[in-house]
């Protein structure tokens, strides 16, 4: 008798819909079994793990019966007897390997007998145990960060946050064998399978292979990433509500990677596996997050004459960004790096040689510790990076800096609130107040440490390019709704700063883009001739239409807008705005009383936008535990 109710209120495991035993390490539970004849203290038990199971690798442990549980070994009390069975409490170690055990009982009175199998359990990490490396002391926060299955995730862009929800569903039907067989597809367990199983006692080599595992470039992982704007042949990445559906697919088609994934969806996935295995873990939401590829903390972005964006660089700034944040100790780099970590399964840059990335210490990153593992450079140029905006013409090769910036990267970094659907802002928790001596002084020393104070940079603009100051100021202003079905109106701001008239040529563009702000489809082009006067301020309405913008918008909702300002005898001023569309609300209401084990009804309410009828539309429901999988009306 594994006593399941029992060991799983205990073990904070009755979430999981399992017939098998389900424990967290360093914390005892209670078996009972029936017909020993022997005295209890000839019994002895063993626990194993993995395809070839050793003491040497701590992937299996023999004990017999002791007094007291032990602090560092598998044990066993006795805690009761009868006449025909016997109850005793087993404990593992705090750092116990995770996973999927055997447990085998033998009776050394009687000779060389084999084990009498017992079955198998499973083991997780654990977070309410002090001595555990994922040990959390704040139990809302365990609530929150492990047996929680609904979370928010927060898009749009800086200028307009946007959040929905998804669904983590980590306790649901088969998710955690998928979540056990996800760790034996991994590189690193083809390519020796004892040796990763002993390192599984680890959070910091569990986090870093899940997060490669997570993507399917290099080993069929699981989602295959897709930012290009067409997503035949799968579903598009903005239409999946939860993990479950993705973890489930992946292993209905024989771990063939699901179609298709971008930064929040392998953010919300990884979020479900770790929570899964039991280490405390969050979504993070980076707004103007840079991709610096070239690994100079450095952003290069290039425009055309006609103020178009060039897709040449592989560096990017994206509107957002997802990440994950897992808590751990940093035993490898000291308690001050314990805590937060981060890790990212979105395949960006690959490290090690494959796509994976982190764990990276969110305090190593706050202090500009660059050289500390894992990633660190990448993350900390995700939060900090300088960004050089540049004209560049096709036809000579030649690049004009237009500006420099180094406080657009890198904010409103945003996660779920602990048990409240809110926003918490996580900013100063990755670097020092933007602009202020301190932040400037961590920048220098993170680029210090990577070596790029000392040597020349020939692509770097010169001081004279940077401290090149413009004639004249301009933006967008936002004149209306942002919502799809709606013409997008705008005002573009001109000033003149000087005490002299300037005559100005603006070429103007707007494109619909994917949230990485790659340019999908041209929308609309114009162009104007302006004179300021002395110190004067001019507003000029733009107006694109739903017609115009309707067939080329990406299912991302996302418009850049950019006016290249030609000033005559004067530098270049690029002006942009990057705009996300909302979607039309869909109104939902519960009618009557939510009653556990009982129907409810619940009224959905969409109303169309626009003035023609729209057709082949499906409505998604889905919620762990009060639908049945997913509810698709059409």
């Amino acid at each position: 008798n594994w006593h399941l109710k029992e060991n799983a209120r205990d073990h904070h495991t009755s979430k999981f819909s399992s017939k098998e035993l389900i424990v967290r390490r360093g914390q005892a539970f209670t078996v009972t079994f029936n017909g020993t004849e022997q005295p209890e203290q000839n019994l002895t038990f063993i626990a194993e793990t993995g395809p070839n199971p050793s003491k040497l690798a701590k992937t299996q442990a023999t004990f017999g019966i002791s007094s007291t549980a032990s602090k560092e070994n598998w044990s066993a009390v006795l805690q009761s007897t009868s006449s025909n069975s016997v109850s005793i409490s087993i404990s593992s170690p705090p750092n116990a390997v995770i996973g999927r055990y055997k447990l085998s009982v033998q009776s050394t009175s009687s000779g060389s007998s084999s084990p009498a199998s017992l079955g198998t359990f499973v083991l997780l990490f654990n977070p309410w145990s002090s001595g555990d490396d994922v040990f959390m002391p704040n139990k809302a926060e365990c609530e929150e960060y492990v047996l929680e299955e609904f979370g928010i995730i927060f898009v749009g862009n800086k200028n307009h946050i946007n959040s929905f929800g998804w669904n983590f569903g980590q306790f649901q039907g088969d998710i955690l064998n998928i979540c056990l067989s996800m760790m034996d597809r991994s590189l690193n367990y083809r390519q020796d399978p004892a040796t990763d199983v002993s390192h599984r006692n680890d959070p910091k080599y569990l986090g870093r292979v899940l997060s490669a595992m997570v993507n399917a470039n290099d080993d069929q992982g699981v989602l295959l990433g897709n930012w290009s704007g067409n997503y035949d042949g799968g579903k598009s990445p903005s239409s999946w509500t939860g993990s479950g559906e993705i973890l489930q697919n992946w292993k209905k088609s024989g771990f063939r990677p699901v179609r298709y994934g971008q930064c929040w969806v392998f953010a919300a996935v990884l979020t479900t596996v770790l929570r899964c295995l039991g280490i405390p873990t969050r979504t993070i939401t980076n707004f103007s997050s840079a991709h610096d590829a070239d690994g100079n903390l450095r952003v290069d972005e290039y425009y055309d004459a006609s103020g178009n964006h060039l897709d040449r660089s592989a560096d990017s700034i994206w509107n957002f960004h997802v990440w994950n944040e897992s808590w751990f100790s940093r035993s490898d780099l000291g308690p001050s790096y314990s805590g937060w970590q981060v890790l990212d399964a979105t395949p960006q840059e690959e490290s090690g040689g494959i796509y994976q990335c982190g764990p990276a210490s969110r305090k190593a990153i706050k202090e500009g510790e660059v050289d500390l593992e894992y990633d660190c450079p990448f993350v900390f140029a995700e939060v900090n990076a300088d960004c050089m905006y540049w004209n560049y013409d096709p036809i000579t090769g030649k690049k004009t800096l237009i500006f420099s910036q180094s406080t657009t990267i890198g904010q409103f970094i945003s996660t779920k609130a602990v048990g409240r659907d809110d926003r918490v802002d996580v900013t100063n928790d990755y670097k020092y107040e933007e602009g202020s001596k301190k932040e400037r002084d961590i920048f220098k020393k993170a680029r210090k440490k990577l070596g790029l104070e000392d040597k020349f940079d020939p692509t770097a603009p010169t001081p004279q390019e940077i401290d090149q100051k413009p004639d004249i100021s301009g933006k967008f202003k936002v004149a209306g709704p942002l919502e799809v079905g709606k013409d997008l109106d705008l005002i573009l701001v001109l000033a003149n700063l000087q005490s002299d008239a300037k005559a100005v040529n603006v070429n103007m563009t707007a494109w619909s883009t994917v949230y990485t702000r790659r340019p999908v489809h041209e929308i609309w082009k114009d162009s104007i001739s302006v004179t300021l006067s002395p110190e004067e301020e001019k507003q000029f309405p733009v107006k694109i239409k739903y017609t115009e913008y309707q067939q080329q918008l990406t299912t991302d909702k996302t418009i850049q807008v950019t006016a290249l300002c030609h000033v005559e005898g004067g530098i270049q001023v690029l002006v942009q705005r990057d705009i996300t569309l909302d979607s039309p609300a869909i109104d939902v209401q519960v009618l009557g009383e939510a009653k556990v084990n009982k129907e409810v009804d619940v009224e959905v309410i969409f109303t169309n936008p626009i003035d023609t009828e729209v057709t082949d539309c499906v409505l998604q429901v889905e919620g762990n535990d009060l639908l049945r999988g997913i509810l698709e009306i059409k």
